[in-house]
């Protein structure tokens, strides 16, 4: 049985494999498709190996 975080991953990674089939179908989406599936697909990796991990986003100032 997957747990939470292995779903979650697998969703992220559909998700991104649809961006990538949008992109190969409208040319000039391409190049934002794939760098929405690469986001996609690193937030995945972050939630299979450190599900509870933190995100450095800056000074909250």
């Amino acid at each position: 049985m997957p747990t939470h975080a292995q779903l979650a991953a697998k969703l992220l990674r559909d998700a991104a494999t649809f961006f990538r089939n949008v992109g190969a179908q409208n040319p000039e989406l391409a190049d934002d498709m794939n760098e929405n599936a690469a986001v996609y697909e690193q937030v995945a990796d972050l939630t299979e190996t450190n599900p509870l991990g933190e995100l450095p986003l800056g000074d909250p100032d």
